[in-house]
C-alpha cells in the first residue's frame, strides 16, 4: 500500500468517514434563492388572495407614465411556484393563488405593484437607513409618500477608529 492509500480511509480523505469527523468537513448548506416571505418572515395577504390585487390600475400606478418598466415585469417561477421578481429587494414574490390563463403577466405586475405600494418590499424598508440622497420612501408608485435620505451619514462601528494614514 502506498503512503497516499494509507492516508485515505475507506470512506475518503483522512479525518473523514470511519472516524466520525465528517461533520467538521461538511460543506454548509447554501441558500440558493431568497424570496420575499423569507426576508419578511411571513407571507403577505395579496400573495394568496387575488381579490386584493384585482382592482390595481397598472397605468395609474406607473411611475412618470413610463409603461415600459411594466413590460420588464413578467410571471416567473421560483421553487415550482408562480412568482414575480422584486428587483428592489432582489427576491422573488411567490403567488399562491390560481392565475387565469392569458393574464399571467398582468397578475404578476399587479402583485408586484401592490407589494411596492404597501412598503413591504425589503429594499424599500432599507431605504430609511441606507438611502444616501433624498427620494420618495415608497418610490414613485405612491403619491405623497414621505422623503427619506435627507440626513444620511455613514454607519459607524462602535469602538472602531480609522487607522492612521487613511
Amino acid at each position: 500500500m502506498s503512503g497516499q492509500e494509507e492516508s485515505q480511509g475507506q470512506d475518503g480523505p483522512r479525518g473523514q468517514g470511519q472516524h466520525g469527523h465528517e461533520l467538521a468537513y461538511a460543506e454548509p448548506e447554501k441558500v440558493k434563492s431568497i424570496d420575499a416571505e423569507f426576508l419578511a418572515g411571513h407571507r403577505f395577504p395579496y400573495q394568496e388572495d387575488p381579490s386584493l390585487v384585482e382592482g390595481v390600475d397598472l397605468i395609474a400606478a406607473t411611475p412618470g407614465e413610463d409603461v415600459n418598466w411594466l413590460e420588464d415585469v413578467e410571471l416567473l417561477e421560483e421553487d415550482g411556484v408562480p412568482a414575480v421578481f422584486d428587483r428592489y429587494s432582489n427576491s422573488f414574490l411567490k403567488i399562491y393563488f390560481p392565475i387565469p390563463e392569458g393574464r399571467e403577466n398582468e397578475i404578476a405586475r399587479k402583485v408586484l405593484v401592490t407589494h411596492l405600494q404597501s412598503g413591504n418590499s425589503y429594499g424599500i424598508q432599507l431605504k430609511e437607513i441606507h438611502t444616501k440622497f433624498p427620494q420618495p420612501e415608497l418610490g414613485p408608485w405612491v403619491e405623497g409618500t414621505r422623503t427619506v435620505g435627507t440626513d444620511w451619514s455613514p454607519p459607524t462601528l462602535e469602538g472602531w477608529e480609522k487607522p492612521l494614514g487613511h
